[in-house]
């Protein structure tokens, strides 16, 4: 291949000549090409979708300029042109039709002639930094991997598991002289100019490689007998000596536990880092990240360069086999903990202080911070098999609670198995991939052949199942010298289990159960033990670690002793945690209400969660707040795979003078496609919603004081950056009325970048025997007489807080004359933008009130969509009220949505990961 940069334009000139080799049995009529580059050059792309999925607005609102894709391809084979065609959906993947049958064993070579325009670099890291350069990956079309007598079709996904065909590269790259080249590939300047340098790189089985181009070089090199490290790699304040000492027993200790690697260089660039950093550095602002900045530079260097080592080396499927990748990786990385830095805390110098001591969290051995963030997902009912392709992952497993589980499977193997037969399995498949393409199948096979034990279970359950493992004792005895007992398996799932015995904090004995012996006694010397532990050092990713000692001393061998923490903390098994932090609420009529919030909810569901949550209004000087007492239950195995049992109580005021006290007794069902990455989502809601206010001298209505409804709903939604559907149907019965209502909400945003939201209201009353509009469907603001939305001012008739919006039941903006109704309503919102956040909005409706003629409403303004549901204000310009901008008092017009509630603001930063 010659391919000329030209990083004015950002594109590069590329002439290619493939040589394909039929290197499998089956005789070939077209070969598919990988070319990954062109996922960039279209909204609809599979990488576009995927984006917009994980809630990525970058690439959708970018300008043409900024996206990339391939252009001008021209094919021929035999100085003749061959067809060749994109699938639509599939705008990276080129099937080229051969004009004769390729038969084993022989070749074809077909010359391409393309221009590569280089996306930016703020999408994925990947492409050109302005004019500052460019680091190209996947940036040529290449053959796709052929295995199982089809070829391998994986479009980009912005995962780096393409899958290409294990090839030799001999390619002339022609840069402009102020740009230096950096490249894990051999390279050599062969010719130069004056404007112009030409290198040659060249490697021998590969599937890929990377090319950096920069200004000025910011790569340091070192080498040592093994292999040498092109790395730019951010270091803070670390110093060369110290950057180089990490390097090279980074790549030392590689070397020794997994084998070395094929090559005589690799890069290790800050750009791959920042693809995939390690959680919890990452999260930090520098000036409080309590680790010194040379250890941050290693673990960031171990990560890195253990990923570019294993996508360099090994030739496997990396979407299908993604677990080996990742298991490899963080397997290699406890080692490396154990071995160098065995005292770490996952906090660092946090866990130096003594006032932080208390914290479960901060006292973690840095090894142990993997389990829970896989547990994390568990407890969530959202971790998937490690043996799930990668495409298929929510992203927090892809990138987290997935790769650490594979890393601690890993572990536990190797625990189980002793003798370092792990270690050396993982440096023979290593040795295997060097000349050869490998599946998931050959590593299995590999480790079945040296184990000295049946490891069935280990693929069968811990790698192909996603069934959870938990365990606890039962009938446990004791004498002075041994300990008898027997193990309950609370889920039916059988795998060896480590029994520990403890002793002031010291391990006295281990032993290994096989488990697959139902209701055996198992007898052990006691050594002293004052206590025994089930998977004492978490090697087994247990769901459940709260049930796994017994105490052998004293009266309560079970007894937790209450522990109070500040804020979230980590689970403790061995004690019973209340966490505290302080809270403040506001309405207008308690005014600021500062208090305290007691919770058992630590970062770890859990199946029995209470929040309790009194405060004292400053305004009325009463005591408010509410409490939440939740029973959670999880299917495994099921779409429906969550209900919840809840019983909640708030008490504030509603008026300046009186107060409303709620029970809400609820049963919340939450059902998920088998699809995990679907953003769909439905729930099935009843509840029955009992109040009770006092009478207010501010409020005029002749409703009850005391009342209950019973509420079912069912909501089905589907939410993403370009997509947003929402169904709802609601269906209220009370002793004085009974209602039905069903509401649709889409949202769109087109390729031009604008934007159009509707939304379709329609209710109306069963039956109703009331005398006033408390009940009443709101035109422009709901009466919320089940006290569900969070109005600063819920009673308020004036001032600004009676200019809240919140989208519910009418949806319009400006006050008209009829705002209630009390027979049925049906109306129409939408809006449209018109300019970055400057929307247009529209709002029609047909309203029905007893004795009355069917009223027609309408209006109309403009919308400031600043961050959608959460901050956004309303002008109104006309409608039934006339042309309201011309109108006195017209700040008294404008509406606004705000939202002061931590946990759904939560929800912005948190939705692309689940």
């Amino acid at each position: 291949m010659v391919a000329e940069v030209n990083t004015v334009n950002n594109k590069l000139n590329v002439q290619q000549e493939l040589v394909f080799y039929n290197q499998s049995e089956d005789t070939l009529t077209s070969i598919v090409l990988n070319d990954w580059m062109n996922a960039y050059s279209s909204k609809t792309s599979p990488l576009a979708k995927r984006f917009s999925d994980e809630f990525y607005r970058g690439f959708h609102l970018a300008n043409e300029e900024e996206r990339g894709g391939t252009i001008n391809l021209e094919i021929s084979a035999h100085n003749q042109s061959v067809f060749w065609e994109r699938a639509a959906k599939n705008p990276d993947l080129i099937l080229v039709k051969l004009g004769a049958k390729l038969a084993p064993k022989e070749k074809i070579t077909l010359h391409l002639t393309y221009i590569v325009k280089v996306p930016s670099d703020k999408f994925t890291h990947y492409g050109h930094f302005g004019n500052e350069g460019m680091y190209l990956k996947n940036w040529f079309i290449i053959p796709a991997r052929y295995e199982n007598f089809s070829f391998i079709k994986y479009s980009n996904n912005n995962l780096d598991d393409i899958a290409n065909g294990f090839s030799n590269f001999d390619i002339e790259l022609i840069i402009p002289n102020k740009f230096s080249l950096t490249t894990d590939l051999k390279s050599r300047a062969i010719n130069q100019n004056e404007n112009t340098t030409t290198y040659t790189i060249s490697g021998t089985n590969r599937t890929d490689f990377s090319v950096f181009l920069e200004p000025k070089n910011s790569f340091h090199s070192y080498k040592n007998n093994i292999v040498e490290v092109l790395t730019n790699l951010n270091g803070n304040t670390a110093d060369e000596i110290q950057k180089a000492i990490a390097v090279d027993r980074v790549v030392r200790f590689t070397n020794n536990l997994i084998g070395k690697i094929p090559y005589d260089k690799i890069t290790v660039s800050q750009a791959d880092y920042d693809r995939n950093p390690f959680y919890g550095l990452n999260q930090l602002p520098s000036f409080i990240v309590p680790f010194p900045d040379e250890f941050l530079f290693e673990i960031k260097f171990l990560k890195t360069y253990l990923n570019n080592y294993l996508k360099n080396t090994l030739k496997l499927d990396p979407r299908k086999d993604n677990w080996i990748y990742d298991g490899i990786q963080i397997y290699t990385m406890m080692k490396y903990m154990e071995e160098n830095c065995p005292d770490c805390k996952m906090t660092g110098r946090i866990a130096d202080y003594k006032i932080f001591k208390s914290f479960n969290i901060l006292n973690l051995d840095f090894n142990e911070q993997y389990s829970y963030f896989y547990l994390l997902m568990a407890r969530k009912n959202l971790d998937q098999p490690l043996g799930t392709p990668k495409n298929q992952l929510i992203k927090f497993n892809e990138q987290i609670a997935s790769k650490y589980r594979a890393g601690l499977s890993l572990i536990y193997l190797d625990n189980y198995l002793g003798n370092d037969i792990l270690s050396n399995s993982i440096k023979q498949f290593i040795a295997k991939n060097e000349n050869s393409q490998t599946t998931r199948s050959d590593f299995e096979t590999l480790l079945k052949s040296n184990a000295k034990k049946n490891i069935d279970w280990f693929f069968n359950t811990i790698i192909n199942s996603r069934e959870i493992i938990d365990y606890k004792f039962k009938n446990v005895s004791k004498t002075k010298d041994s300990v008898s007992f027997s193990l309950k398996n609370k889920t039916l799932v059988s795998v060896p289990m480590p029994i520990y015995g403890i002793k002031n904090d010291s391990i006295v004995f281990k032993k290994w159960i096989e488990t697959n012996q139902k209701d055996s006694i198992y007898t052990i010397a006691r050594n002293d033990a004052s206590k025994i532990v089930i998977n004492y050092k978490n090697e087994v990713p247990e769901f459940n670690l709260r049930n796994n000692w017994v105490k052998l001393d004293g009266l309560f061998p079970n007894n937790r002793p209450v522990t109070f923490a500040f804020m979230k903390d980590l689970e403790n098994p061995y004690y019973n945690q209340v966490l505290y932090a302080p809270i403040l609420t506001y309405n207008v009529y308690d005014g600021m209400s500062p208090g305290i919030r007691l919770q058992n909810k630590a970062i770890l569901n859990k199946p029995f969660i209470y929040d309790i949550t009194p405060t004292y209004a400053l305004k009325s000087h009463s005591i408010s707040g509410g409490a939440t007492f939740i029973v959670n239950r999880d299917f495994r195995n099921s779409n429906l795979f969550n209900i919840r049992y809840s019983l909640s109580s708030s008490y504030f005021h509603y008026a300046p003078d009186a107060t409303y006290f709620k029970l809400n007794p609820m049963v919340l069902v939450q059902i998920r496609n088998d699809n995990y990455r679907d953003n769909r989502k439905q729930l099935i809601v009843a509840r029955q919603v009992i109040v009770n206010r006092q009478k207010s001298e501010f409020v005029i209505d002749n409703s009850a004081q005391n009342y209950s409804v019973f509420n079912l709903k069912y909501i089905n939604s589907r939410t993403e950056v370009t997509d947003h559907i929402k169904f709802v149907s609601d269906v209220q019965f009370s002793s004085k009325f009974g209602k039905v209502s069903s509401e649709i909400q889409f949202r769109k945003l087109f390729e031009d970048n604008r934007q159009i939201n509707l939304r379709l209201f329609a209710a109306s009353f069963i039956y109703n025997r009331t005398n006033s509009d408390f009940y009443s469907f709101g035109l422009d603001r709901p009466k919320d007489y089940l006290f569900d939305y969070p109005f600063l001012g819920r009673s308020s008739s004036t001032g600004i807080v009676s200019q809240e919006f919140i989208m519910a039941e009418g949806g319009f903006k400006s006050k008209l004359n009829t705002r209630y109704a009390n027979q049925w309503i049906s109306t129409l919102n939408a809006s449209y933008s018109l300019w970055n956040w400057i929307d247009v909005y529209g709002d029609f409706g047909l309203v029905n009130n007893k004795n009355q003629n069917t009223n027609v409403v309408y209006d109309s303004g403009i919308r400031l969509n600043l961050l959608e549901d959460f901050f956004e204000l309303y002008f109104p310009v006309y409608s039934n009220n006339g042309l309201e901008i011309s109108q006195t008092k017209y700040n008294e017009k404008i509406r606004f949505i705000i939202t002061l509630d931590p946990n759904r603001l939560l929800q912005l930063f948190t939705r692309k990961w689940f």
